[in-house]
């Protein structure tokens, strides 16, 4: 994401859960509609914005490489989002590159702070991995939650399932899976007070100051709250549609018009 991370408290919510997950060593599902921010949040827990596609760019070392060596032993995650129809074998080897990868980072930095001359090489750098995070948890086949399942019991492998409303129903068609699971997160939509919270970040990003009290930025705020009801991915993409028609109109005031201009600009776009 190119925006500056906005911290909600559903996103310190995620965060306190993910935590219980990883401490305890169990498995645990996220669920909520599509668009309140479980992906986000989750990529900023495992600090995937930076380390995907540092490993993905996998090459020569240099000096530069210890800021990801360090944000990759601080979060000792892997988030892994599988494909449609992702076939089980292909699951379990991207999920091994990957532990593997952040593994050998962290294990990069836990090196750097021996002492000189002194180096010592984990056997088993997937070990270093204490979280795996799955999105779109839907698209997991029987045999696919069987293989997670296996490797959550064989290595102690801390996980956490994100998916939609009602995938916590699912899983209880797989007993030996749904006997595992030690927390349920339900991520929701944003309230009237975090709506408020992030609308006037986002005012200050277009260079205005927002106040509640006036009369056209209280219209406004309606506006907002009625189109996207406190969906964090629809707020995301609502303001730079409103940046858009300020320019192109030239207006200097965020108005209830320009919202619902901007909202006809959204949909028309989807």
């Amino acid at each position: 994401m190119n925006q500056a991370f906005i911290v909600t408290k559903e996103h310190r919510r995620f965060t306190e859960f993910a935590n219980a997950v990883r401490k305890e060593k169990t498995i645990g599902i996220c669920h909520g509609a599509a668009g309140v921010g479980k992906t986000n949040s989750a990529r900023r827990y495992a600090n995937w914005d930076a380390l995907e596609p540092y490993i993905n760019a996998w090459g020569p070392r240099g000096d530069h490489d210890a800021k990801h060596y360090a944000l990759a032993n601080r979060s000792r995650t892997v988030f892994y989002t599988p494909e449609v129809l992702c076939r089980p074998k292909d699951l379990m080897h991207d999920i091994d590159h990957w532990q593997i990868k952040v593994g050998l980072c962290a294990d990069e930095h836990l090196r750097s702070l021996m002492p000189d001359g002194e180096v010592v090489r984990q056997n088993d750098v997937t070990r270093l991995v204490e979280l795996l995070i799955i999105d779109e948890a839907e698209r997991l086949t029987p045999t696919a939650l069987e293989l997670l399942r296996d490797r959550h019991d064989r290595t102690h492998l801390a996980m956490i399932l994100i998916g939609m409303p009602g995938i916590d129903e699912r899983f209880r068609h797989y007993p030996q899976l749904y006997s595992r699971l030690g927390f349920s997160h339900h991520y929701r939509a944003l309230g009237r007070e975090e709506l408020l919270f992030v609308v006037e970040r986002h005012w200050k990003r277009l260079g205005r100051t927002l106040d509640p009290d006036d009369f056209t930025d209280a219209q406004a705020i309606a506006a907002i709250e009625r189109i996207t009801r406190g969906n964090f991915r629809l707020l995301e993409r609502l303001f730079p549609q409103i940046n858009r028609v300020l320019k192109i109109n030239q207006l200097d005031t965020i108005t209830d018009d320009v919202i619902e201009a901007a909202a006809s600009i959204l949909v028309i776009g989807n």
